[in-house]
């Protein structure tokens, strides 16, 4: 059985439901997601795809 998980759609789910938790950290955790979407744009999520 392969398993195929994208990685931006889970850090987006880890964000949202963090701002949910804590409003306080909406800021940081959107300054976090834009640098991680940026990273995986620049250098690829081929190298990331998980088996």
């Amino acid at each position: 059985m392969n398993l195929h998980l994208s990685l931006t759609p889970l850090i987006s789910l880890i964000a949202g439901i963090l701002i949910l938790v804590m409003p306080k950290l909406l800021n940081f955790i959107v300054a976090i997601y834009l640098i991680m979407i940026g990273l995986i744009g620049l250098f690829g999520a081929g190298a990331l795809h998980l088996k």
